[in-house]
């Protein structure tokens, strides 16, 4: 006979159970190397890793906001360039001329000549000298600046041109060179570039540091040892010297660049 259930025993139904969505699990998810689920359940989501330096060769050229200096002037280079390339020869000839950092033009207008030398790049921009103008003026004012850069620049190309010319002129004075001497064809970035070599090599790390002094001074030593034109060699000589002389100064500008971070 079939048993009828009383009314206080009547099934009742099962309630709905909670939603524990976002509740922690009982056991611990293991911590693995692409970190732990989030609240919902889904999917791991990637750990932070260190990231690699990524290397950034465009870094290596002026730019007009980070490098002005070197973007300015390399933009005026390259003008001067093509005036000298396409120019009537007969003009390039007389501004070149008139450029000249020679004894007499030196002595009748020094400051106009040691700037307008320096407008123009022999070789054109191919030249090695050009090429080593960008990168290495590039490296140097990414480091210390664009004002600091320029009077680096402009200390190397001043005191090399007096350092080469005023034993000419002396010389021509003792009689020991014709009076042709004193109307030399000189102008050209290579000292300035020159003496910026020899400051960026002090801000360098060992290893590129004497791979590079090494290398350019070899060069100069054999331009010097040719004597295709003994006194602009020395001027490079010379020039590179200043710019090893700068390296307390450089590295006391860099150092308050990089601030506290850089220690």
């Amino acid at each position: 006979m079939e048993r009828t259930a009383p009314p206080h025993e009547t099934a009742q139904p099962t309630p709905p159970v909670a939603d524990v969505s976002g509740l922690l699990d009982g056991m611990p998810r293991q911590r693995g190397p692409y970190g732990t689920a989030d609240a919902g359940g889904r999917e791991p989501v990637p750990a932070a890793v260190p990231r690699l330096r990524a290397l950034r060769p465009w870094r290596l050229l002026p730019t007009p906001t980070g490098t002005p200096f070197t973007f300015g002037y390399a933009t005026l280079l390259c003008l001067t360039s093509l005036i000298s390339a396409y120019a009537d020869p007969p003009l390039v000839h007389a501004l070149l001329q008139g450029s000249s950092t020679d004894v007499a033009h030196l002595v009748r207008s020094p400051e106009l000549v040691l700037i307008g030398s320096a407008l123009w790049v022999a070789g054109g921009v191919t030249s090695p000298f050009a090429v080593a103008f960008v990168l290495v003026l590039t490296a140097l004012e990414r480091r210390i600046g664009s004002l600091r850069t320029a009077g680096v620049f402009l200390l190397g190309h001043v005191l090399a041109t007096l350092a080469t010319e005023v034993p000419v002129g002396l010389a021509v004075l003792a009689g020991h060179l014709p009076g042709s001497s004193l109307h030399r064809l000189d102008y050209g970035v290579s000292f300035g570039v020159a003496a910026g070599i020899g400051a960026l090599a002090g801000l360098l790390p060992l290893w590129l540091r004497l791979p590079l002094l090494t290398a350019f001074g070899w060069m100069l030593l054999q331009d010097l040892l040719a004597f295709t034109d003994p006194m602009t060699n020395w001027g490079h000589l010379i020039a590179l010297g200043i710019g090893i002389a700068t390296w307390p100064v450089v590295r006391r500008w860099y150092a308050t660049r990089l601030g506290p971070a850089g220690g």
